[in-house]
């Protein structure tokens, strides 16, 4: 069995009676979240019913009147009928446009050409093995987690890699490799917006980011590295708290063992957990390469006349943090090029050629759903009912004289409770962003704030809501050593960690917010 081919075969989960009647309670919840999400449409659908709804309230909107005065500039701002002449012309000559201008569309493609060549060079799965295999058993729940925290630039790739290898490495430590699953899935998803590396959810959301704050301020720019250094000591922390909780905790439950006894790996087990010399050496090499690369960045960005640098010798407004999404989609396709060549995976340049080409077309779902959403998003902002919306927030907010970070503790819980619905990351804040940007810039709170707090609320509810397809493949896992493994096994086990996870998470922002520490550049 390999960690990239132990895909389980799909079951139907077997539901599973907790003990306490708070967990019963919680099942039902979730049990009735479950069957509303099921009855959802397709969030493709969903956009574009929000865009019909955007249409008639534009109508109406703009018959009464409805207007605001914007605070900085005392500009009126009406809000405009899509329905009219104006606006439909806009919805029907600009699709295109509204296409091809959408942020993320053309920087999500051109990070994913270079992962693309990296994960199909098998460098992903080396790396992610590499870090977890022959970790002495007290550090074991740690290194797997931080190693979920490191393959969240592999994407959703690092579901089907890291659960199995962690069921694999808790067997070989003696452990319930139903806990080696849970850890694994948890890590992945709860801390999913924190990471030691940039991603490519750093472009994407700052794109959408850097859209919805021009609405106020049309120079503004979000850049990718604006959450970085708060997501990187947020893997720390999240991969802390988790080992915590299980090995406290969850380690001590009487009902972790398999239905078959823990035995020893078999050689194709351990095939799968080990790494081979060649594959070692491969290693080696990328890293001395990953470092040069970033040396040569360094060098280069070191004389103020740098090309790289921005106007008068800037860093924030560099070239380089401009060109974040081409620095590193060439990065990991330098990678995954050396690493390929030294193992075989790639004997010709056509196979680089090919990886990029398969990378695309994993993408094409998200391709999809980006022009529902672009649409939407350019009805939107035509209409201006979100800046009107933005303006009325604030003033409500102002006169409120509500402390800035309850504001952002109150919309955290808002998109937390969003997300058990809405999984699609991209899809929530292309939903949201549009209006809390706005609204909190106009109270004084910017832009890479809100996006940091959504970054935590949107991360850890996704390892409990059964409306995530991982979930079910994390079950499907599961149910590998436990047959009779359901849904409310498996929730037991994240609901525990998601709530600690997000209360320790939220706390850490506030304090972060409050002291003033810059999230990242930018």
């Amino acid at each position: 069995m390999s960690a990239t081919s132990a895909q389980p075969q799909p079951t139907e989960p077997q539901p599973a009676e907790p003990r306490s009647k708070a967990l019963r309670a919680a099942f039902r919840g979730f049990a009735a979240i479950e069957k509303i999400g099921n009855r959802l449409l397709h969030p493709f659908w969903l956009f574009w019913i929000l865009a019909a709804v955007v249409a008639v309230l534009s109508a109406v909107l703009a018959a009464l009147g409805v207007s605001a005065v914007h605070p900085g500039t005392d500009e009126k701002i009406k809000v405009l009928s899509l329905l009219s002449r104006d606006g439909i012309t806009m919805a029907v000559e600009g699709a295109v446009e509204n296409y091809a201008a959408f942020p993320p569309l053309a920087t999500i493609l051109t990070v994913m050409f270079g992962i693309a060549v990296a994960e199909r060079s098998g460098l992903f799965s080396a790396l992610l093995r590499r870090m977890v295999a022959r970790v002495p058993g007290r550090y074991l729940t740690f290194a797997l987690s931080m190693t979920a925290m490191v393959s969240h630039v592999a994407g959703d790739a690092a579901y089907v890699t890291l659960i199995p290898l962690g069921a694999l490495v808790y067997r070989a430590a003696g452990r319930s490799p139903v806990l080696g699953c849970v850890v694994a899935y948890v890590s992945i998803s709860a801390g999913y917006d924190a990471s030691p590396s940039l991603t490519t959810t750093d472009v994407l959301l700052s794109s959408i980011s850097t859209a919805a704050a021009r609405t106020i301020d049309a120079d503004h720019v979000v850049t990718p590295v604006a959450n970085y250094f708060f997501g990187l000591a947020s893997s720390v922390l999240v991969a802390l708290v988790i080992t915590l909780v299980v090995d406290k905790v969850l380690a001590r439950r009487p009902d972790l063992e398999p239905d078959e006894p823990v035995t020893a790996l078999s050689a194709d087990e351990l095939k799968a957990i080990e790494v081979t010399p060649r594959q070692r050496r491969a290693l080696r090499v990328t890293g001395l390469v990953a470092l040069g690369y970033a040396a040569l960045l360094t060098v280069a960005m070191i004389p103020t006349s740098s090309p790289l640098r921005g106007e008068h010798g800037g860093i924030v407004d560099s070239t380089l943090i401009g060109g974040t999404a081409l620095v590193l989609g060439v990065f990991f396709a330098v990678l995954g090029t050396v690493y390929g060549r030294m193992t075989g995976t790639f004997s010709a340049a056509r196979d680089i050629v090919s990886a990029m080409a398969d990378g695309t077309r994993s993408m094409a779902p998200i391709l999809v759903l980006f022009f529902a959403i672009s649409q939407f998003l350019a009805y939107f902002k035509w209409t201006n009912i979100g800046n009107v919306l933005a303006v009325s927030g604030a003033e409500t907010l102002r006169d409120l004289r509500l402390d800035g970070w309850t504001v952002l503790v109150g919309i955290a819980v808002l998109i937390t409770l969003m997300n058990l619905l809405i999984t699609s990351g991209s899809a929530l804040w292309a939903l949201a962003a549009p209006v809390f940007i706005p609204m909190l810039m106009l109270i004084g709170i910017e832009p890479e704030t809100t996006q940091a707090v959504y970054r935590v609320a949107d991360s850890v509810t996704n390892c409990v809501t059964p409306m995530s397809p991982y979930f079910v493949m994390a079950l499907g896992f599961v149910q590998q050593y436990r047959k009779s493994a359901g849904i409310g096994t498996l929730a037991s086990f994240t609901i525990p960690i998601a709530a600690v996870v997000w209360v320790v998470w939220i706390a850490f922002f506030v304090a972060w917010y409050l002291l003033g520490l810059p999230f990242g550049i930018g």
